[in-house]
């Protein structure tokens, strides 16, 4: 049974390098991700062959009432998503932290693209499925993300894949004075704190809190805050992790000044020109819940990936181990949910 041993350094060396040079490497399948999320449990798995790690999951657990969890494996598994053979030998190894923890499901939601061939591969084989033709607010993070391809660019050449009017915005906004920084200071990454949460009250959506964003700086070595200001403004300010060659723009808002200075474009550019200088291959701006033209996320994000089509993965995929309790979670807890937000509107 390969259950690592966090006190096993050359286990854990093994494994981290494992996880880190794997063509599906995420950064929250990284061990450390899961001291970021310290308010659940964790386990990590892996199995070898011929003396060599040719799979791994990193799996988060979440306690649930009488002695109940689910597990779930953020952007896992760390292997061929698409070789169901693996993953299956894979979840076997997590039988145990299913056992030892009572656990209900494991959920987890592979950088996969989808297709029917897929998604059928996996629901003969049991699985239940959260996918394309499901309710989008059923999942965890969104099933589209919008990825610019940094390979073989210099950021002259990475203007190319930009519209026109992305180009402009950038442009204009280093014309009109807008300067940019980045660092990870206590101060900045508290200022950085004030411009996400108001972007979050603006758009009536929830927000993490500051410490949140603290540890994650204090995990990873190579995060930036990005921070634009004008004339003693801030406008706006954002979070970016360079995952071994995979960069996600992770946090990010605008305050309410001056937003015609499209301060945005400018930090985003900026991130994109670190990416290119240290060989990532790619600038993950996250997710977008609808590919249309009146959602502002969506037109912003595409302004930059207007030549690389948006990345369409397969969604979440449920290892089931208890049904009756699985039942009850996935469709009786929600429509509890949804009944009390009725009666809290009248």
């Amino acid at each position: 049974m390969a259950l690592l041993d966090k006190t096993k350094k050359e286990e854990v060396r093994r494994y981290d390098e494992f996880i880190r040079n794997s063509p599906f490497r995420s950064v929250t399948q990284d061990r450390l991700w899961a001291q970021v999320k310290d308010d659940w449990g964790n386990e990590h798995v892996y199995l070898e062959e011929n003396g060599e790690i040719v799979a791994a999951m990193s799996i988060l657990i979440k306690r649930l009432p009488l002695g109940f969890s689910v597990l779930y494996a953020p952007r896992g598994p760390v292997c061929d998503p698409a070789d169901l053979k693996l993953v299956q030998k894979l979840l076997k190894e997590a039988e145990v932290v299913a056992k030892k923890n009572k656990a209900i499901m494991l959920k987890f939601d592979p950088e996969a693209s989808y297709s029917d061939e897929l998604y059928n591969l996996y629901k003969n084989a049991g699985f239940r499925l959260i996918s394309k033709d499901d309710d989008p607010d059923k999942l965890i993070q969104p099933r589209m993300n919008m990825i610019l391809q940094l390979e073989d660019h210099d950021e002259e050449t990475i203007m190319t894949k930009f519209s026109k009017s992305c180009r402009s915005s950038i442009r204009g906004s280093a014309r009109k004075g807008v300067e940019m920084r980045y660092s990870r200071t206590d101060e900045d990454i508290e200022t950085f704190h004030k411009v996400y949460k108001t972007m979050a009250e603006r758009n009536k959506i929830t927000s993490r809190p500051l410490e949140y964003m603290k540890l994650m700086r204090d995990t990873y070595d190579d995060l930036r805050i990005y921070i634009a200001s004008h004339e003693g403004d801030v406008l706006a300010a954002g979070l970016t992790i360079n995952y071994y060659g995979k960069l996600y723009y992770l946090y990010g808002g605008s305050t309410d000044v001056k937003r015609n200075l499209n301060p945005n474009h400018l930090m985003n550019f900026e991130m994109i020109k670190w990416g290119i200088e240290t060989g990532a291959k790619q600038y993950d701006f996250g997710g977008v819940f609808e590919l249309s033209k009146n959602d502002g996320l969506y037109t912003f994000k595409k302004s930059f990936c207007n030549k690389d089509e948006p990345a369409q993965y397969i969604g979440e995929i449920d290892k089931v181990y208890k049904p009756f309790m699985y039942t009850i979670l996935e469709t009786v807890i929600p429509l509890v949910k949804r009944f009390r937000k009725k009666l809290r509107r009248g």
